[in-house]
C-alpha cells in the first residue's frame, strides 16, 4: 500500500451537487485541501462505496479475507450484521469479528445482534440477551442494533426485545428492521418502536408505506435475494432515504462485484449519478455515524478513482489516504485467521431420515427462486413400502434439519423447486440456528451429504452416486479460512456440482440456508419440526 500527498481528477462532490476538476490534497489520512482547478482530467475521484447492511459469514470469508476481495471493487466500509455466527458461538463470536476486523485499511463496522436466537422456536447454539447486547452496545465498533427479525415480539411487546431496542436508543444507536410484508397498524407499530430501517420490501407499494412512516430502506442485491428492480423506481425521488446492501453475498458473486455493481445498474436505468452515489457512499455514513470520508475537507481520505461515470470501473480505492486496491488487485495482505467452533452433531444412519406414512395429504414448503419467503402446497405423497418418500417426477424432494449442537432427533419434510434428479446437498449454513440442513432425491443420499457435513465440523457439500464435493468451513460451520480466491473457486465447483444434479435454481445453496429461517413466512423446517411462520406453531407433515 502506498500513501497519497496529493491527487487530481474530476472531484465529485456529491453532498454539493458538484462536479468540478481539482486536487486532493491529503495529510496523516485526511482531506486536508480540495482546490477547484481549471483543466481536463480523464478519470474521476468519487467518495467511497459503503455495503449499508451484510453478514460477511455469508460470504463464507473471515471479515479479513472478505476485506482483501471487496476492496478491489471499491467498497471501503460495511455495516457488519454478525448475528449467524452469535447464534453458533454468543458474544465470543461476535468478538471475533470485531478483532479479525482489526488493524484492516477497510471500514467494518458492526450491530449488536438483537435475536439470538432469532426464535424460541428454534434451536441456536447461543443466547444473547440483554446484558450481552449491552455490552457490545457500549462498543465504539457497534454502529447500531443488528436487524429486528422478530417482528412478532415487537408487535406483541416482548420485554426482552423491548428492552434491546430501549438499550440502542440510550446509547443512541439506530435499530435496524427485517419486516417482509408487514403492513398497516402493525407496521406502524413495528416503526413507533424505534426501529429505522428495514431491507426487506417485497413491494413497491410496501416501501412506499414504508418511507411515508419515515422508514430509511436499503435496496439490496444478494446473492439469492434481490429487491433492486422493485424497489429502484422510487430512488429518484427519494435518494435521502434510500442505502445500498448486499445483505448475504456468496463468494463467486463477490469476486465478481459488490455495490459497484449496483451503482452502475441505477445509473443505467436512468437516475441522475449524484442521487446514485449520495445512496452508495454518502447515506450509511450519514445514519450510522461512520469515521468514513465523502470527499468534503477534514475528512479520511476515503475515495475511489474512476474511469467514468457510467462504468464506474475501479482504478484505485483509496482509504485513510493509502491505495489499498488497484486495477483489480487487492493490496490488503493475507492473514490466516483464527478458527473456533460449535459442532456437536455425531454421525447418522439412513433410517433416522425415513418418514411414516399416515394418511391424507403432505404439506410442502414451496421453495421460490430469489426469495426467502416460501409458500404453502397440501398435494398426495408419494408412498414407498409405507414411507413418504421424494417424487422426482414432481420435483417433490425430502427435506431434513438435524441439530448441530447434539440436541434432538433428526426433522424431515418435503420441498418444491430444488429440481434434483439425482444425489443430495447439505449445508451447516442454515439461517439463523446453523444447524445441518440437506434436501434430497433419497434418505440414503440425504445422509451422505449430512454425514459430510458432520466429518468436516461444517460447510457446504453435494454427493451423487458417483461423485462427492465439499467446501470445509471451520470457523464456526460457517466460514472458511482460506483465502478469497480458493474459497471462490471450491464454491463454484460444489454449486457446479448441485446444478448439474437437476437444480435450476439461482443459488441453490443460498436458497437451501433459507429453508430453515423460522421468522419469514410461510412454512418452514426446523430442527423442532414443520412450523407455520404466520400461524406462530408447528404443524403435522400430514393432513387428514
Amino acid at each position: 500500500m502506498g500513501k497519497i500527498k496529493t491527487l487530481s481528477g474530476n472531484i465529485v462532490d456529491v453532498l454539493n451537487s458538484e462536479v468540478y476538476p481539482g486536487t486532493l490534497k491529503i495529510s496523516h489520512g485526511r482531506i486536508l485541501d480540495i482546490s477547484q482547478e481549471k483543466k481536463n482530467y480523464e478519470n474521476y475521484i468519487i467518495p467511497g462505496f459503503i455495503d449499508s447492511h451484510i453478514h460477511i459469514e455469508s460470504s463464507m470469508l473471515s471479515p479479513s479475507e472478505f476485506a482483501r476481495a471487496a476492496v478491489i471493487h471499491g467498497t471501503v466500509g460495511a455495516v457488519c450484521d454478525p448475528h449467524e455466527i452469535a447464534n453458533v458461538l454468543g458474544i465470543e463470536g461476535v468478538k471475533y469479528m470485531i478483532e479479525d476486523s482489526k488493524a484492516l485499511p477497510m471500514k467494518l463496522y458492526f450491530s449488536a445482534p438483537s435475536c439470538v436466537p432469532a426464535t424460541d422456536f428454534d434451536s441456536s447454539g447461543a443466547v444473547l440477551g440483554t446484558v450481552e447486547v449491552e455490552e457490545l452496545l457500549k462498543l465504539d465498533e457497534i454502529k447500531c442494533l443488528g436487524e429486528v427479525m422478530n417482528f412478532s415480539g415487537v408487535l406483541e411487546g416482548n420485554s426482552e426485545l423491548i428492552k434491546k431496542i430501549s438499550l440502542s436508543k440510550r446509547y443512541s444507536k439506530p435499530v435496524d428492521g427485517h419486516a417482509p410484508g408487514i403492513r398497516g397498524q402493525k407496521l406502524e407499530k413495528y416503526i413507533s418502536s424505534g426501529i429505522s430501517t428495514d431491507h426487506e420490501c417485497l413491494t413497491r407499494d410496501e416501501a412506499e408505506e414504508k418511507l411515508g412512516l419515515g422508514m430509511i430502506l436499503n435496496i439490496r442485491e444478494g446473492s439469492a435475494v434481490s429487491n433492486f428492480e422493485e424497489l429502484i423506481p422510487l430512488l429518484e425521488e427519494h435518494y435521502k432515504r434510500f442505502m445500498f446492501c448486499s445483505d448475504d453475498k456468496h463468494p463467486d458473486d463477490l469476486i465478481n462485484g459488490h455495490i459497484n455493481s449496483m451503482v452502475k445498474r441505477a445509473v443505467n436505468y436512468g437516475i441522475d449519478v449524484i442521487k446514485v452515489l449520495r445512496v452508495a457512499c454518502v447515506n450509511p455514513v450519514l445514519h450510522y455515524s461512520l469515521d468514513a470520508g465523502v470527499l468534503q475537507r477534514g475528512d479520511a481520505a476515503d475515495f475511489l478513482v474512476v474511469d467514468n461515470l457510467k462504468d464506474f470501473n475501479v482504478i484505485k480505492t483509496v482509504i485513510n489516504g493509502e491505495i489499498v486496491a488497484e486495477e483489480g488487485r487487492t493490496f490488503i495482505n493475507r492473514k490466516t485467521p483464527e478458527v473456533m467452533n460449535n459442532f456437536k452433531a455425531e454421525k447418522k444412519k439412513t433410517e433416522d431420515f425415513r418418514v411414516k406414512y399416515s394418511r391424507g395429504g403432505m404439506v410442502i414448503i414451496e421453495a421460490l427462486d430469489g426469495q426467502i419467503v416460501t409458500g404453502k402446497l397440501i398435494l398426495p405423497p408419494e408412498i414407498a413400502d409405507g414411507y413418504a418418500v421424494s417424487g422426482i417426477e414432481r420435483d417433490i424432494l425430502k427435506i431434513a434439519v438435524v441439530n448441530r449442537y447434539g440436541r434432538g432427533v433428526v426433522r424431515t419434510g418435503f420441498v418444491r423447486n430444488f429440481g434434483l434428479t439425482e444425489g443430495a446437498i447439505a449445508s451447516s449454513v442454515a439461517h439463523d440456528s446453523h444447524n445441518i440442513i440437506a434436501v434430497g432425491v433419497s434418505d440414503r443420499d440425504i445422509c451422505r451429504a449430512v454425514n459430510l457435513i458432520i466429518e468436516n465440523n461444517g460447510g457446504i457439500c453435494a454427493v451423487s452416486d458417483e461423485e462427492e464435493a465439499v467446501l470445509p468451513l471451520p470457523i464456526a460451520g460457517l466460514m472458511s479460512d482460506r483465502s478469497y480466491s480458493e474459497v471462490a473457486e471450491k464454491y463454484t465447483e460444489v454449486d457446479s456440482m448441485a446444478k448439474s444434479l437437476g437444480s435450476k435454481l439461482k443459488s441453490p445453496f443460498m436458497t437451501l440456508s433459507f429453508m430453515a429461517l423460522l421468522v419469514i413466512p410461510r412454512i418452514k423446517l426446523g430442527d423442532k419440526g414443520l412450523f407455520d411462520v404466520e400461524k406462530s406453531e408447528f404443524i403435522e407433515l400430514f393432513r387428514r
